[in-house]
Order: structure tokens, then sequence, then C-alpha cells
């Protein structure tokens, strides 16, 4: 997925890319796109994962790729104290990697300043779709800038997730190293 990913993002374009989980997924966006950070002072990426351990996983594989370029990442999720984390996203945080509910509730609250991230990354969209965030991304969106670049990772692609990418993507690349009726590992 990487090889196939990275050249895309780093040229702007929206993705919809469908990989099994455990390939590289993070390195393929995180890399191109930690590249395109222009530092203007607030986040500049926003990571929505579902859960809280895979948003750990994530901001810790983006802090360790990211650190040496000065790269800043934060991660929030339910469970924890708000003010720790808003500080931690307002002090100029880059990278943002969180949970759909707390990111609503941070976004709803208009809690989090310089917020206008050019680049969204929906990482496991299936499984968001599975434990019932789909509403929450939706709204997620909404808050985001309509001039943005935007890509969406899944393992599979239910029609429901097909018809988010079709609605939130603008002219999106479909990358695929799944096969067609393959099944991912669960």
């Amino acid at each position: 997925i990487q090889a196939l990913a990275i050249p895309e993002a780093l040229a702007g374009k929206d993705i919809i890319g469908q990989a099994h989980t455990g390939t590289g997924k993070t390195a393929a966006f995180g890399l191109p796109l930690m590249s395109r950070l222009k530092r203007c002072g607030g986040v500049e990426i926003v990571v929505v994962t579902p859960t809280r351990e895979l948003a750990g996983q994530v901001s810790d594989e983006l802090f360790r790729l990211g650190k040496h370029a000065g790269v800043k990442t934060t991660v929030v999720y339910g469970g924890q104290g708000y003010a720790g984390q808003i500080k931690m996203i307002n002090s100029g945080a880059h990278v943002l990697v969180a949970t759909p509910g707390r990111l609503l509730d941070l976004l709803k609250g208009g809690r989090l300043k310089n917020f206008s991230p050019s680049m969204i990354v929906l990482d496991e969209a299936d499984e968001m779709l599975d434990m019932g965030f789909l509403e929450d991304v939706q709204s997620i969106i909404k808050f985001m800038p309509e001039d943005r670049q935007t890509l969406l990772f899944s393992a599979t692609m239910p029609k429901p997730i097909a018809k988010l990418a079709e609605s939130i993507l603008n002219k999106p690349v479909l990358l695929k190293t799944v096969n067609d009726g393959e099944r991912t590992n669960q």
C-alpha cells in the first residue's frame, strides 16, 4: 500500500485505500502528509481511528516517523481529562490522532484554536462503521475545511463506507491491495 499511496498523497490527491490491517498504512499516509506540513501554527493533519488502542498505536508510529523532522503529534480519546488533551493540541501539535466521539466533543465545544486541518485521514473506516461511528464521522467532516485532502483507508468496502467516500472525497484515487472477494483477517 505504501508504494501505491505515497506518490498519490504527495501529489495532494484524495485516496481510497483498501488494504489489510497491518500492511503499513500509517507510514503510507503519515510520511507523505507530514512532508507537506506548512507549520503554520495549528493542527494540519487529523487522523480519525475507531478505538483508543488504535489511536495510541497510530499516534506512536506517527511520532516515531516525524520526531526527527520536528513534527509534533498528539492523541485524544475518551476516558481521559479534557484539559490536558486540549492543552496538548493548542500548544503546537501538527498532527492530531483522535477517536470520533472525543474529537466531535472537542469540535462541538469550540475548544480547539487554530484548528483548520488541510489533511484528514479516516483509518479503518469499516471498523468505525461496525462500531456505530458513521454519523460521528459525517459530523466531524462538517467541521473540516472544504479545501482539504482526504484519505480513507478500509480493509473492506461495505456500501455505507463507499457512500461516505463518495460524499466526502474529491475525485479520489482508488488503491487496492485486497482482491475482490478476499476476506480480511479480523
